[in-house]
C-alpha cells in the first residue's frame, strides 16, 4: 500500500483544486486571493459587468498577473506564452495553406 500526500485548496468550504506539492497549492491559493481582491475592485468600476463577468475577469487577470504588471509598468509588448504562440503558429499555418491553395488554383 502506498501513501500519497495531497494538498487541497479549499475556499468557503468548497474544494477548488488538489495538488501533489505544497508549493503548487500555495501558488494556486495566492492566485485565488488575488482574484478575490480584484473582484472587489472590479465591483466598484463604473462599467456594467455581471457578477459572472467580474469573477471570470478577476480570475483571468490573476492567472496572468505578471503580464498585467508589466503592462501597467509601461511595457510596450507582453511576451507571448507557449500556448498562445502555438495557437498563432497553427493559425498562420492554416493561412499559409489557404494562400498556397489559392495560388495553385489561379
Amino acid at each position: 500500500m502506498a501513501v500519497v500526500v495531497k494538498y487541497v485548496v479549499e475556499r468557503n468550504g468548497v474544494e477548488r483544486m488538489t495538488f501533489t506539492t505544497k508549493k503548487e497549492a500555495d501558488a494556486y491559493d495566492k492566485m485565488l486571493d488575488i482574484a478575490e481582491s480584484l473582484e472587489a475592485m472590479l465591483e466598484k468600476v463604473d462599467v456594467p459587468l455581471s457578477e459572472q463577468q467580474i469573477e471570470s475577469l478577476a480570475l483571468e487577470i490573476a492567472k496572468s498577473k505578471d503580464d498585467f504588471m508589466n503592462v501597467l509598468k509601461g511595457a510596450k509588448e507582453v511576451p507571448i506564452k507557449a500556448s498562445s504562440a502555438k495557437s498563432k503558429k497553427e493559425a498562420s499555418s492554416v493561412t499559409d495553406l489557404k494562400n498556397t491553395e489559392e495560388k495553385a488554383a489561379s
